[in-house]
């Protein structure tokens, strides 16, 4: 696979480091649908299930697709049974794939270019997601009264900086792009913030990491600070939870039941993560997210 640049100035057209500190969320990791060549609707597979009502391969458009790019069943996914379009979520890689690494070129104009847009378009969602973790953590560990010396947010900004650059590769760079390596390095600073964020929490701290709890009741459950990471929580209840601080990175909330659960300051909580549980206007949510249109009354 190609190696990244290491960090510092970016040889002549390499694409140029972020600079630091950096915001969190940043506003190129929220997906702007405007600006995309619905890459999501055409490039990704799903299979009939609860959350999709039919079947369609990859590089296939959906049948709801429009010419103009748009949705025809927009306001109506839930019920039309496409939940699963509600809860997806590309943190801005449909837009970064359209308009950055293919030039505003769509796939229909320009077919000849539609196979290596839609192996591109995961690669990008996957270094975009990677983003938006290194992002947060990197704002987590700077409020945080470390050690001038501690290396955690140097290391940060690196990895930030590498992954930025891989955003902006070419088209066929990215299509061949082995993110693993990339993502295991990043996992490992991950999981030193989660470790440092939590250890300010009082108390002893639960450790369900890749715990199966799917259909769990645990309303009123104190999980502050706990470890979630990858744990399976599909239609668990944890009405009125506190998951203060929780890291809660890859943990499978679909169907859980939220209702009036604090998730004030839960490490690595997603959009997707929200979108795919239930909520009410009482569950309290990280300002930086957005609260779900189907938690409303």
């Amino acid at each position: 696979m190609p190696k990244p640049q290491p960090s510092g100035p970016a040889r002549p057209g390499a694409p140029a480091a972020l600079p630091a500190p950096l915001p969190a969320p940043l506003p190129l990791l929220r997906a702007d649908c405007a600006d995309c060549f619905a890459l999501c609707c055409v490039a990704l597979p799903f299979s009939k299930s609860t959350d999709f009502a039919v079947n369609k391969p990859a590089g296939t458009p959906c049948e709801n697709l429009r010419q103009d790019f748009g949705c025809g069943i927009h306001t109506g996914l839930r019920d039309k049974g496409f939940p699963g379009c509600t809860v997806f979520d590309c943190f801005g890689a449909g837009q970064q794939v359209s308009q950055v690494t293919f030039g505003g070129r769509d796939w229909r104009s320009r077919p000849g270019t539609a196979a290596t847009m839609f192996t591109v378009f995961p690669v990008m969602r996957n270094l975009h997601e990677l983003l938006f973790y290194l992002a947060e953590a990197l704002t987590r560990t700077e409020a945080l009264p470390l050690p001038a010396a501690h290396p955690l947010p140097a290391q940060l900004r690196t990895a930030l900086a590498d992954t930025t650059r891989w955003t902006g590769a070419t088209p066929q760079t990215l299509a061949e792009f082995d993110i693993a390596p990339l993502r295991q390095e990043a996992n490992t600073l991950l999981l030193q913030t989660s470790e440092l964020v939590r250890a300010g929490v009082a108390g002893r701290k639960k450790n369900h990491r890749g715990a199966d709890l799917m259909g769990a009741r645990l309303p009123g459950a104190n999980l502050r600070g706990a470890n979630l990471r990858g744990a399976y929580l599909i239609a668990a209840d944890l009405k009125g939870a506190d998951l203060r601080t929780a890291d809660l990175i890859g943990a499978d909330f679909r169907d859980t039941d939220l209702r009036d659960a604090d998730l004030t300051g839960a490490l690595f909580l997603t959009q997707p993560q929200l979108n795919a549980a239930r909520g009410n206007p009482a569950t309290r949510i990280p300002p930086s997210l957005t609260r779900p249109a189907h938690w409303l009354p």
